[in-house]
């Protein structure tokens, strides 16, 4: 008759104990991320695909330009590189994708940028990659 040692027993044990553990907590996991809505964007800001292109409007300033934005300008960027933006006296926005037409918003001036760059890449401000 063969016997089970108790070491034999107690490995067992933990395997099945550790299988079922993994198993509530993937199940526990998947129940909280289905559970759990997607983050909101906050007021001010963008994230859209446009033309297949990723336009990210943030409100506030900064940026990569040492905070050389006004305060309260927002950062736009097109595929993760910023668009430097001015805006007017009369509140209109302008880039340096296209100084010639203005914007009641920088995110119709973003959308403007994709449809100008015609799929080239957006070369940062200054010509410096």
């Amino acid at each position: 008759m063969n016997k089970i040692t108790r070491r034999q027993a107690l490995g067992t044990t933990a395997g099945a104990l550790t299988v079922l553990g993994l198993t509530a907590a993937a199940t526990s996991a998947a129940t909280s991320a289905a559970a759990t809505p997607a983050a909101p964007t906050p007021p001010g800001t963008v994230d859209e695909v446009y033309q297949g292109r990723r336009i990210q409007i943030t409100s506030g300033g900064g940026g990569h330009h040492g905070g050389h934005h006004s305060p309260g300008q927002p950062t736009v960027r097109i595929d993760g590189r910023e668009l430097h933006i001015m805006r007017n006296a009369d509140g209109s926005w302008i880039s340096v994708i296209n100084h010639y037409e203005t914007f009641t918003e920088p995110k119709l001036l973003a959308r403007a940028a994709v449809r100008d760059l015609q799929g080239a890449p957006l070369v940062p401000f200054g010509g410096v990659a």
